[in-house]
């Protein structure tokens, strides 16, 4: 039998939608508002699941407390009130697209849990605009 387990989690962020190599009209016209030279930020909200066998001795598949500290260290600690741009390796050279952003921390928790879990990870850059990514 295998089970899902959640944690929802949170942090703020600004970001500049652009590509270095475009000029700024070819820019403007394709990220818009997302394009300004100043940033913005959002309020982003995220869940992560992780879906496995109970384990019999515990009940658990996982324990929640160890997930909810994965998140705080791989993502909270790492982009909350950051600029993803400036302050976040992984964005140097990656253009921090909420599909971008996900595939990230997807790849931040994939390489801590064990590898017989499925982890999913669902990134709310508004109330209405959301990505996921399951690792496919």
């Amino acid at each position: 039998m295998r089970v899902s387990i959640s944690r929802k989690a949170h942090f703020n962020a600004a970001h500049r939608l652009f590509r270095k190599d475009w000029t700024f009209e070819q820019n403007q016209a394709v990220f818009g508002k997302c394009n300004n030279p100043n940033f913005h930020g959002h309020n982003y909200d995220l869940t992560v699941s992780v879906t496995g066998q109970i384990d019999p001795e515990t009940g658990y598949v996982m324990d929640v407390k160890h997930l909810s500290d994965l998140i705080k260290e791989e993502v909270e600690d790492q982009f909350d009130h950051k600029n993803l741009n400036l302050d976040v390796p992984e964005f140097q050279d990656l253009n921090p697209t909420a599909e971008n952003i996900v595939v990230v921390i997807w790849n931040k928790i994939r390489n801590k849990i064990k590898p017989e879990f499925d982890l999913e990870v669902v990134l709310y850059e508004t109330p209405r605009n959301f990505v996921s990514y399951k690792g496919e």
